[in-house]
């Protein structure tokens, strides 16, 4: 009678699998297995619903139970896919040390084998630590094997992960369009159903991170929609919410709705954190930092930095914000040295810029600026592109040259614009205010800063207010027609400084400074220095 009764449990069980109701299929396996152990193919359908309900050290155990069971069975195949399994749990949880060791016991296990799908799964390992070497070159040809593997075996799974692996490999080799149409071509195979639901949410979430890797809004706002509708359908999967609430969150922030924003990651936080913390769960609390150093809110968003573990641009703008400028431009420069991937790097040098300018450190602000309009360039992404004419402008105007600053600003705000990002197009408005009135319309340049004030306070954005607020109201050579740059120069031609001298104060090239000098004696009709010198003393700029 009792074994009636389990037979019924385990078949009904299995019949909730096939419907994919998670959580009774879960319930009435596991009430099966206490009444007597599962076979090593129901322990491993088992592990796999515990995954998608969120319990993966329950997982691990079901894993490694199965794997014994295969073992004892002599079906080294099957024990070598839970070894497999183990190690990408491993992986992506508990540290590189275990999932290393579980792949090398699949190896072992498949050595003496016939050429097999599980073949191409050691492939995709194989690849991952390449591509954690950053051997992107060698990883993309791996993965196309696993690709060609699954494509023999009709393992429409290993296919699919195989494709965004690759498409992954060549978007950190720089070839964009290349690597978006294979992630593409991985997802019709998601949005059709051929992948298992496991797979098709780690498919979601990889894809999801390539866009915002690549600045490719359009496509994170369309793919974290269908990974939001998915998680909908399937209302007992837990894993990949976080995923969906982090993603959405960051592009909150960019349209500015920073309360939601925050809650949102605040929640990303929580889950992500329990049972066991999940590597996804620094750039959550990242998010946090960020939203709370916008609004002003240092001491929370110290906090959140100490919790995401590692520095990012935004801690560098933290202390920016805190007048702790020497801390902040040897964090940014540490930042610039050892950050590569594309993502990461556009925004190190996007913080690089602004934190060097504040330090006066034009060379290297130029330095950083030209690099990122390399990389716009090159990618084509109009998120890049508003960073990148941004930052442009901005050093055109320290570098003493307004109306083409004028130009690159007015570019980036109308971009920032199109991608209705108001505090970024905001924060573009106050650089257009200084490049207007370093052109002496002072008009124009307070209207942009008005409208620039006024976004700031709709968003509660706290620090820019106050730096709106430092803001010089009026160039104290303006009446002459005189640049700020301009002014700081004859000044200190006043005090005797010679061209070079000016150079190394200002932290520009020497020809520059000639160029300034040529426009202040042809302003101010003067023909020598001492004729300059005099003028300034005689109209209180010294």
């Amino acid at each position: 009678m009792k074994s009636s009764s389990r037979t019924r449990t385990l078949e009904r069980g299995r019949e909730l699998l096939r419907q994919q109701a998670w959580s009774h299929a879960y319930s009435h396996l596991v009430a099966a297995d206490r009444e007597s152990p599962l076979d090593p193919e129901d322990l491993l359908d088992l592990a796999t619903i515990s995954r998608l309900l969120g319990k993966e050290e329950t997982a691990g155990e079901l894993l490694t139970r199965a794997h014994q069971g295969f073992l004892a069975q002599g079906e080294p195949q099957r024990a070598a896919r839970c070894a497999l399994w183990l190690g990408f749990l491993a992986l992506f949880n508990t540290g590189p040390a275990q999932a290393g060791g579980w792949f090398s016991r699949a190896g072992r296990l498949l050595e003496r084998q016939e050429s097999c799908v599980e073949h191409g799964y050691l492939l995709l390992a194989s690849g991952y630590r390449l591509i954690s070497e950053r051997d992107t070159e060698a990883a993309y040809k791996v993965f196309g094997q696993a690709v060609a593997i699954g494509e023999r075996f009709v393992d429409r799974d290993l296919v699919a992960l195989g494709l965004q692996a690759q498409g992954r490999a060549l978007i950190r080799q720089g070839e964009i369009a290349r690597g978006v149409s294979l992630l593409d071509e991985a997802m019709v195979a998601v949005t059709t159903g051929e992948v298992s639901p496991f797979m098709a949410g780690n498919i979601y979430c990889a894809v999801i991170d390539s866009c915002q890797e690549t600045f490719d809004l359009g496509r994170a706002q369309e793919w974290t929609a269908a990974l939001d509708q998915w998680c909908t359908s399937q209302p007992d999967i837990v894993p990949y919410r976080s995923h969906c609430m982090l993603q959405r969150a960051e592009i909150m922030q960019l349209r500015g709705a920073w309360s939601d924003a925050l809650k949102e990651a605040q929640t990303a936080c929580e889950k992500l954190a329990q049972p066991t913390p999940k590597p996804t769960l620094a750039g959550a609390y990242y998010r946090v930092a960020e939203l709370h150093r916008l609004r002003g809110e240092f001491a929370q968003a110290e906090e959140a930095y100490r919790h995401a573990g590692h520095a990012q641009p935004g801690y560098a703008r933290l202390r920016l914000a805190q007048g702790q400028v020497d801390v902040a431009i040897s964090a940014i420069r540490r930042m610039a040295e050892e950050v590569y991937e594309l993502g990461n790097r556009a925004k190190v040098l996007d913080a690089y810029v602004e934190i060097a300018l504040e330090s006066n450190d034009i060379a290297d602000a130029r330095a950083s600026a030209d690099e990122l309009t390399k990389i716009a360039k090159k990618h084509g992404a109009s998120l890049l592109q508003a960073m990148a004419a941004r930052a442009n402008g901005a050093v055109l105007l320290a570098e003493g040259d307004p109306r083409k600053a004028l130009t690159a600003l007015r570019h980036s705000w109308i971009t920032w614009c199109k991608l209705e990002a108001p505090y970024e197009a905001a924060r573009t408005r106050v650089w257009i205010a200084q490049a207007c009135r370093e052109q002496g319309d002072c008009d124009s340049a307070d209207m942009e800063l008005s409208s620039a004030r006024e976004v700031f306070e709709q968003l509660g954005a706290v620090c820019e207010l106050a730096r709106l607020n430092s803001l010089p109201g009026k160039n104290p050579g303006a009446d002459t027609g005189l640049t700020a740059r301009e002014t700081e120069v004859l000044r200190l031609v006043a005090s005797g400084s010679t061209n070079r001298g000016i150079a190394l104060k200002l932290k520009i090239s020497e020809k520059t400074v000639a160029r300034h000098l040529s426009n202040i004696f042809n302003k101010l009709d003067l023909n020598s220095r001492s004729a300059a010198t005099a003028y300034a003393y005689e109209h209180d700029l010294v």
